[in-house]
């Protein structure tokens, strides 16, 4: 279609001669930060297919050809890391079907949010593994609901460095402080357990298999003040997407790090974005992770109401009835400030394809590989992968 084709104009302009494919000198070089091919990050393990952040869920990521293996961490009552996604446990996991929990529902804020549901501080680690994960959307498979437990994140350390040795190939890990303000307001901090573990991983260099990321800059700051030394990414959020200007809109709780909202500081995540933003992110972080959509957004049809027009007509309005617009210099930006990008979330799901990616993943990625990220964040590892094949292939590799 044709705005696909503009968007692959602009990538392929920004490329210049990088993009050519093989040359008379062999391979095109490639326009990521170290001039390695980019690396497929299986987002919460093969979560397309399986209950996320679970070891089946990590194994069959592994098996599809992942680099790396994302995970989220929260804190139990009793001080151990374990990896959801969210505080909140009926998000995730089956915990509303256990009568012995139901005294424990209760409504709390989370980072500004107004939640209702049971809460991971208020279990124990032998409660939390009575527990068994589900999946989170709606169209991916049911079927292994409650099956699969829930893992610590030392487990993960295990199995990775378990899997590393069975496969013969590097498996890294990308965990993240999530909500470590909240923990830490309860008294529960989790930088320096995270930090302990990976000392005792014998992780805690730039080039050991492990990424630590987080939305919040304080929890990077405290972890690298406290000796981490691994890789350290700075995430960058955002609500939504305005559809009649393609802009960036912005909602509680992923409006700005909730440290900022708890100091007064009214900036949203945006700030970051910009040459300032990314400078300030080099002093304490190797890499960003945005949303994709800071990097390739996209635009909708506004009806005469001024509403945004359901142009698929299959009664909802979502990614499916936009197209994409010509991309950002965010790449660029972040690669001149030495930072590597990792933008999130690749998923396969037509509602979440605009409209000239023709509901083929593939298309998506392409246009983020010719740019030069450096890694994506993926609930899909395999078409991430064939992707990234397919794009090679064109730069001669």
């Amino acid at each position: 279609m044709r705005t696909l084709q503009i968007a692959l104009t602009a990538t392929a302009a920004l490329c210049v001669a990088a993009c050519s494919g093989t040359g008379p000198s062999g391979p095109a070089k490639l326009l990521t930060l170290d001039g390695n091919p980019p690396l497929v990050i299986a987002h919460r393990g093969a979560s397309g297919y399986l209950p996320e952040q679970t070891l089946e869920a990590y194994t069959k990521a592994i098996e599809l050809g992942a680099d790396v293996i994302e995970m989220d961490l929260v804190s139990t009552k009793d001080g151990v890391l374990i990896a959801r996604h969210d505080p909140n446990l009926a998000i995730s996991t089956d915990v509303a079907k256990h009568a012995r929990f139901a005294s424990r529902k209760k409504t709390i804020k989370v980072d500004g949010e107004t939640q209702t549901g049971w809460f991971s501080n208020d279990f124990t680690l032998a409660e939390i593994k009575t527990l068994g994960g589900i999946s989170t959307d709606a169209e991916r498979p049911q079927e292994f609901n409650g099956k699969f437990k829930i893992v610590t994140f030392q487990e993960i350390i295990d199995f990775a460095k378990a899997k590393s040795k069975e496969t013969g190939r590097t498996i890294a890990i990308y965990p993240e402080t999530k909500n470590p303000t909240y923990f830490r307001d309860l008294g529960m901090p989790m930088e320096d357990k995270v930090v302990a573990a990976i000392n005792a991983a014998g992780w805690n260099s730039k080039t050991a298999p492990i990424y630590v990321q987080s939305f919040e800059p304080g929890s990077l700051k405290y972890m690298k003040a406290k000796g981490l030394n691994t890789k350290l990414i700075q995430l960058i959020d955002g609500d939504g997407i305005d559809m009649k200007t393609g802009a960036m809109t912005y909602a509680i709780p992923v409006d700005r790090p909730y440290e900022w909202t708890k100091a007064g500081d009214t900036r949203n995540f945006d700030a970051m974005v910009t040459p300032a933003g990314l400078a300030e992110i080099k002093t304490y972080a190797d890499g960003i992770g945005p949303w994709k959509r800071y990097i390739v957004t996209i635009k909708g049809s506004i009806g005469p109401d001024g509403k945004p027009l359901d142009v698929n007509k299959d009664g909802k309005v979502n990614d499916a009835d936009a197209t994409s617009v010509s991309p950002t210099s965010l790449i660029a930006d972040a690669h001149k400030a030495g930072l590597f990008v990792h933008p999130f979330t690749f998923r396969n799901e037509s509602r979440r394809l605009a409209a000239d990616y023709n509901k083929d993943g593939k298309n998506e990625y392409a246009i983020y590989y010719k740019l030069g990220v450096d890694g994506v964040f993926t609930d899909f590892t395999d078409t991430a992968l064939a992707a990234r094949a397919d794009y090679l292939k064109s730069m001669g590799r």
